[in-house]
């Protein structure tokens, strides 16, 4: 089991749906994001900064201090930060980016590093898009969680959502409100209700009802 699922498999292994509507997160990350642009004002792909929870950071850590004078170096996180990249690859990053309500191809992640700083780990790395998206004539909008809600994935209170590179003055940023806690239960209520078979009408899956969506709005 690779490391950055130690906290994580079990329990995702056991949700089912009916599970799930009474699921609560084990481990919390708190993010931020860039949504990036190319020279030409397209849509190119999304930089992520999380940083993790002290619980799973210190089961992260276990053995990576190899010559034991209690600081983590770079050389000594590399296996872990390769070892999270790869896990996540199977998850797609817990990164969904739409265009006009559908889902869009992603590349793999090459830009990729980690830290360990005031007693927390921080990983960051870049999803590409496949191809590049034009906001100004399709709706694009990425939301990044754990579809089982296994993980709370939170954004940071301030500056959770920046753009990098050549946004069209036609555009803007928006980052939609999270959910309140009466929305959420509302949800989960309502999961509670339907069978294992039950898929909601927006395309999306489960974790994707409490995630915070960011959009890049165009007037068209």
């Amino acid at each position: 089991m690779r490391r950055f699922w130690r906290l994580l498999a079990p329990g995702v292994a056991a949700i089912g749906l009916a599970g799930q509507a009474a699921a609560h997160p084990h481990v919390w990350i708190e993010m931020r994001s860039d949504v990036i642009f190319n020279d030409e004002g397209k849509i190119t792909g999304i930089n992520l900064i999380w940083n993790f929870d002290d619980g799973y950071t210190q089961v992260a850590l276990e053995g990576l201090d190899t010559n034991g004078d209690g600081v983590y170096s770079q050389q000594e996180l590399d296996p872990l930060t390769k070892e999270n990249i790869a896990s996540l690859k199977d998850y797609e990053y817990f990164t969904v980016m739409r265009v006009n309500g559908e889902k869009v191809a992603q590349g793999d992640v090459t830009e990729f590093g980690q830290i360990w700083s005031n007693d927390k780990l921080q990983l960051h790395f870049q999803v590409p898009l496949k191809e590049p998206v034009d906001p100004t004539k399709d709706a694009f909008m990425v939301k990044v969680y754990d579809p089982e809600f296994f993980i709370a994935m939170d954004y940071a209170k301030d500056d959770p959502v920046t753009v990098i590179g050549a946004m069209p003055d036609a555009c803007n940023l928006v980052v939609k409100p999270v959910p309140t806690d009466a929305e959420i239960d509302a949800t989960r209520e309502m999961l509670s209700t339907k069978g294992p078979d039950w898929k909601p009408e927006t395309n999306e899956d489960f974790g994707a009802l409490f995630a915070q969506p960011v959009l890049i709005e165009c007037k068209r």
